[in-house]
């Protein structure tokens, strides 16, 4: 039975593990057509295509670093080359970038959060856009994440990055939305990815902390991240625009 995925072909961004790995893993459980994965971690990517394999879609991996404004394009050319569109797209590259408090804060670092968070979104959605236009439409989304929507002591440059991408992904559903393009954010709460982990260090105390902060009790995973993003390329979403959707358990009701 045919269902209104087995024509379309997704890219997703940094898809080598993850929540980029899970969105890329349920977009061949729903039946896409082809998704293609791209990451700079060429070993994780290539099995993310695997993964995606055998769930009966086509994949491919494209070694892509999002700051590359060249490789983007290439990205996106790679998905229309092989495939002969792009319908989905998930902008999903990014870092929560090393700790500290603003007055602390390299400015290389900062620099490094905001190009590859931040600006490697707008790169992508500068490339993706102009192909779906033409195609008569299409749907992105953009991973943010609680911290675009709320304020957090010690990660000032994450902080800024998906505030910005909440704010970008705002302004170019405007521009887009009579196009056809419907473009919306994915704000997660604390999901257990390995960013996650990295981030806990296994420090008992740290997870307890985050865990307590969600009203649900618990930490998420991503593959409830990525049913959410899906739902949000999908048929189902066809009339929500410039959502920044929070998928956190309830941390930013409190």
């Amino acid at each position: 039975m045919s269902s209104e995925w087995d024509q379309r072909v997704v890219l997703v961004t940094g898809a080598s593990s993850g929540l980029g790995r899970a969105c890329a893993v349920e977009f061949g459980r729903i039946g896409a057509s082809a998704v293609v994965i791209a990451d700079v971690d060429e070993e994780g990517g290539e099995e993310t295509a695997r993964l995606v394999a055998n769930t009966g879609s086509a994949s491919r991996f494209v070694a892509t670093d999002v700051t590359d404004d060249d490789a983007v394009a290439a990205a996106v050319t790679a998905c229309v080359d092989g495939f002969g569109r792009l319908d989905a797209a998930v902008n999903n590259a990014g870092t929560t970038g090393v700790g500290g408090n603003v007055a602390d804060y390299s400015p290389e670092e900062w620099d490094r959060v905001l190009g590859l968070n931040l600006t490697g979104v707008f790169s992508c959605l500068r490339h993706e856009i102009p192909v779906m236009v033409d195609a008569g439409g299409g749907a992105i989304v953009n991973m943010a994440s609680g911290a675009g929507l709320l304020g957090f002591p010690g990660l000032p440059a994450y902080v800024a990055s998906k505030h910005g991408v909440v704010g970008l992904t705002k302004a170019a559903a405007l521009e887009y939305v009579a196009s056809g393009v419907r473009i919306n954010a994915v704000c997660p709460g604390s999901v257990r990815t390995p960013m996650l982990e990295a981030y806990m260090a296994g420090d008992e105390q740290v997870e307890q902390m985050l865990t307590m902060a969600v009203p649900m009790g618990r930490l998420g995973t991503p593959e409830e991240i990525a049913g959410a993003t899906v739902w949000l390329c999908s048929d189902a979403a066809t009339y929500v625009v410039g959502h920044a959707f929070p998928v956190d358990g309830g941390t930013s009701v409190w």
